[in-house]
């Protein structure tokens, strides 16, 4: 698999543009996959300056309903004619974030895509072509980050935490290889990734995406004891690479390599690996 940064917070040079947002293109041998579209449309400029043709993708899939993932979803339908966006109904539902000043804003989808043809709304795990599962069952609580307490659900006068049902994960199997895409991890990447190490029968050879250890509102981030207990646990799959970014913030990867080592790497908006 060819993994392709269309989006991130940061860059891996200046010849490509960032936002608070994340996507992911994902080339095998039979397939292109769109996995999040940023904040808005600009991650569709960083295609073009990598030579990808988004209207070649045979699927995309949203990892949960808030807009820096899902921004630049109607771009990409505009962009791609006929591919399908899998995501959980529940990723259309209000969302909000509460600011460091107490101020409530909206962060969710635009409700219009409800009548996308295009869009197929999950309730659950969905296996799909080419070696690809989606899967959103994450039971578990083992250290999910605290860096999202500000995230709420229901509506702007009945707010409660979000308990992130919306939230789904990219599980990608095919001969002797395994990997995990997630998007922000807000069920904790610990449980994410012990749920796809039970599907897959197998450790994972790769994990992709964010791990919500900063809080982008306010420059946070976890506690180092916690990082270390994290990356504690992320060690205990010896066969496994992490690539990180977006949500995971540059306090929270550093905390995590003092541990880690090579074992896990930063990758920004214009950054292409194999694994």
């Amino acid at each position: 698999m060819q993994i392709s940064v269309l989006m991130d917070d940061s860059v891996s040079s200046a010849s490509f543009s960032c936002e608070h947002g994340l996507s992911l293109y994902l080339t095998t041998p039979g397939h292109k996959v769109l996995f999040d579209t940023g904040a808005s449309g600009l991650f569709l400029e960083n295609a073009a300056r990598l030579g990808l043709d988004l209207a070649a993708v045979d699927f995309a899939v949203l990892s949960h309903g808030h807009n820096d993932h899902g921004g630049g979803l109607r771009a990409f339908l505009d962009a791609c004619p006929r591919a399908k966006v899998y995501m959980q109904a529940a990723a259309l539902e209000p969302h909000f974030t509460r600011r460091a000043s107490g101020k409530v804003e909206p962060i969710g989808l635009d409700p219009a895509l409800r009548g996308e043809p295009r869009v197929v709304l999950l309730t659950g795990d969905q296996v799909l072509e080419g070696g690809f599962t989606i899967f959103s069952s994450v039971p578990g609580d083992k250290l999910r980050p605290q860096t999202q307490n500000t995230l709420l659900t229901g509506t702007a006068e009945d707010l409660r935490p979000d308990p992130f049902l919306h939230e789904q994960d990219l599980l990608y199997q095919e001969g002797d290889t395994a990997v995990l895409i997630a998007g922000c991890a807000h069920r904790g990447i610990l449980n994410i990734l012990e749920r796809a190490v039970e599907l897959a029968g197998r450790p994972m050879d790769a994990v992709i995406g964010g791990f919500h250890l900063s809080n982008p509102r306010d420059g946070g981030c976890v506690p180092q004891e916690t990082l270390d207990a994290i990356a504690g646990a992320l060690l205990r799959y010896p066969g496994t690479t992490y690539y990180t970014c977006h949500c995971t913030g540059p306090a929270g990867f550093e905390g995590l390599k003092r541990t880690m080592g090579d074992r896990i790497r930063w990758i920004g908006a214009g950054a292409q690996f194999q694994v």
